[in-house]
């Protein structure tokens, strides 16, 4: 079974999708794959779905859910000419279910390996291999995690650590590319990601940067006195003192030099 949730849930087991349509039993699909060959408890199960409201035909409707799922499982196993029983793909636990891979592809599971090998790459100052590696890493997300998917509290959860991990590896596959160079081409893309992250010092210190060295030196200026301006305002807290020496070292440089910059990993993500 294979299943991608970097984007819509997908799930095909020997090629053929098993897909649900109502929306709480994609929800139910959506939690098992996230735990995908791990056991998940049936009161966790009901607490995602009915989030701390259950009714009193909770596990009766829970086990419908399981019932319709194996059988579009069956009906997978079926297309692919495949003799195994769907109960041995979603399995009964004594304690909860089990979907089974039985070795299928997780895209979340490349991703991360993906990013932790650019990531070693980076610590290694192999930019151009670290800016290949997770440029293939973020090249598997085709839009936001569970996209479409009625969440609770357990999908919200993980959504907002994917999130986290898709811009960690976005953040270190930009200062991959300054490092080599690419700052021209960079300035667009940052521009859009320091609007959508009005309080992230290190992508807002790579459009600095990406502006200074493409000689905007007045633009990567404002772009420190906005986001200085938004942490004060909503936060009360000025930016960090590698961020505040970036920007004294542009006001003390003429537009041809090239502004001091903190060593990679200096600034962590801060939003």
């Amino acid at each position: 079974m294979d299943i991608d949730v970097l984007g819509s849930l997908t799930v095909r087991e020997g090629g053929a999708p098993v897909a649900l349509t109502a929306p709480k039993p994609r929800q139910l699909h959506a939690v098992l794959a996230m735990h995908a060959d791990r056991t998940v408890p049936v009161p966790l199960l009901i607490e995602e779905l009915w989030e701390g409201r259950p009714p009193r035909s909770a596990r009766n409707t829970l086990q419908t859910y399981i019932l319709q799922l194996r059988e579009l499982i069956g009906q997978a196993l079926r297309l692919a000419g495949d003799a195994h029983d769907a109960k041995r793909v979603l399995v009964t636990e004594p304690d909860g279910y089990r979907l089974d891979t039985r070795g299928g592809a997780i895209d979340t599971h490349e991703f991360e390996r993906r990013a932790a090998s650019g990531y070693r790459a980076m610590a290694q100052e192999d930019f151009a291999a670290a800016s290949r590696r997770l440029h293939d890493a973020l090249a598997l997300w085709q839009g936001p995690a569970f996209a479409g998917i009625r969440t609770g509290a357990l999908l919200e959860m993980e959504i907002r650590r994917l999130e986290e991990a898709r811009l960690c590896a976005l953040d270190q596959r930009i200062e991959a590319d300054l490092r080599l160079g690419r700052h021209r081409e960079l300035v667009g893309e940052l521009t859009v990601l320091a609007s959508r992250h009005r309080m992230h010092e290190s992508l807002h210190r790579q459009l600095m940067i990406a502006l200074h060295r493409s000689g905007r030196r007045a633009e990567a200026l404002a772009a420190y006195q906005r986001l200085r301006t938004t942490l004060v305002r909503d936060l009360g807290l000025e930016p960090s003192p590698a961020l505040r020496r970036l920007q004294h070292s542009m006001l003390a440089s003429g537009p041809e030099r090239e502004a001091v910059e903190p060593a990679w990993g200096q600034l962590a993500p801060t939003g």
